[in-house]
């Protein structure tokens, strides 16, 4: 029977850690391959790998339109959008025309922001999967109505496949079902600012407490000429 080296399956993040350190001194690991950090440093300093799960889908819940979603993700796409070698970052059937010039003073090089319209959460899935598994894309994006465990886990395999991050937008009350995808975030919206609460997360157990957004905690981000 052919050994296998434990740090190599530790380091490809097949398996669930449960008392793995989230902060501290001892992140040597996390810190050595976050390639794909939020942006927020209370965020990053609690995921197991010190950002989002790489090549893997993020599931991203909320209770209404606006609490904070798709600010969550402005510092990543900024990113993406600014040094990801022309693999443009995809929104499959957004609820709302992105407003440009907000989505630009982000950060965000529009010239490598796509927008994909379907005419029913089917067709969005079967998008988001298509452009998730091409590798041609950095991060693809996805609002659909319904979405099953098999359409969930067909984009998180698609999303390992083509090497990109994957996040789907639903309601918070999906909580409540099973889900296979890396990482699942609940975002509410409080007087003080933007919460965002761990509900799962691959390789690592979720702290007890949600994390504050600070504006102030997100880095300082030049704005694309397009």
């Amino acid at each position: 029977m052919p050994s296998m080296n434990v740090n190599s399956l530790l380091d490809g993040d097949t398996l669930w850690r449960g008392h793995s350190p989230h902060h501290g001194p001892d992140r040597g690991m996390a810190d050595r391959v976050a390639r794909q950090p939020t942006g927020y440093a209370a965020l990053d300093t609690v995921l197991p790998r010190g950002g989002w799960p790489d090549q893997a889908l993020s599931e991203i819940l909320f209770g209404a339109d606006g609490v904070g979603e798709i600010r969550l993700l402005w510092p990543t796409l900024a990113r993406l959008t600014q040094t990801a070698a022309g693999r443009p970052v995809v929104l499959i059937a957004p609820p709302y025309i992105p407003y440009a010039p907000a989505w630009q003073a982000a950060g965000i090089d529009l010239r490598h922001l796509q927008v994909v319209q379907a005419p029913n959460s089917t067709e969005a899935l079967w998008a988001a999967e298509q452009c998730l598994r091409s590798g041609a894309c950095s991060a693809v994006l996805c609002w659909p109505h319904k979405a099953d465990d098999r359409a969930l886990r067909r984009l998180q395999v698609a999303a390992q496949t083509g090497q990109a991050l994957g996040f789907v937008f639903r309601d918070q009350r999906e909580s409540r079902n099973p889900s296979p995808a890396a990482l699942r975030l609940q975002i509410s919206s409080e007087l003080s600012g933007p919460k965002v609460r761990i509900l799962k997360c691959r390789g690592g157990t979720p702290p007890a407490n949600a994390i504050p957004l600070n504006p102030q905690s997100q880095p300082t981000l030049r704005v694309a000429a397009v």
